[in-house]
């Protein structure tokens, strides 16, 4: 199966999360982060914080939040089975703590292939804003979908 390129430019639903203390928390010890900037309110505040930060890589989650967060993989007809994680980027724009609503917007912005169609490459640009609409984080990532030879993996 070969992926329709003409969805380059496609953006998808955004999907909102409230980011709470107790998730912050949470995230920080399933991460093994030590540092208690990112789990006690007062060792935020005495590092300059207006409340425990959220960490460098939690915007990922965001989009996992949604109902179905493999919807546009399913729209495009590609099997979960033939899914790798290829890449991921963070491009950081301003901090985000607890108590903010954060707003994670994707777009498809390339789809290329390597090794003669047998892995395609699908590009996703996801844009994180605050409840104020600025800019917090932009996310790239890359999707790899291996085509197996003789097999329609549709």
């Amino acid at each position: 199966m070969s992926l329709d390129r003409s969805v380059v430019g496609r953006q998808f639903a955004s999907v909102s999360l409230l980011v709470s203390r107790s998730r912050l928390q949470n995230f920080a010890k399933a991460t093994g982060q030590l540092d208690p900037v990112y789990t006690d309110v007062d060792a935020a505040k005495q590092a300059g914080h207006r409340d425990l930060p959220v960490p460098p890589t939690f915007m990922f989650g965001i989009e996992l939040e949604a109902p179905n967060p493999f919807a546009f993989l399913d729209d495009l007809g590609v099997d979960l089975r033939t899914v790798l994680h290829g890449e991921q980027q963070f491009d950081y724009h301003r901090m985000a703590h607890a108590g903010d609503e954060l707003t994670a917007t994707s777009r498809i912005t390339d789809i290329y292939e390597k090794k003669g169609g047998l892995l395609e490459f699908l590009v996703r640009e996801t844009t994180v804003t605050n409840q104020d609409g600025a800019t917090v984080a932009v996310m790239r990532g890359v999707t790899v979908v291996q085509n197996r030879p003789g097999k329609d993996a549709s």
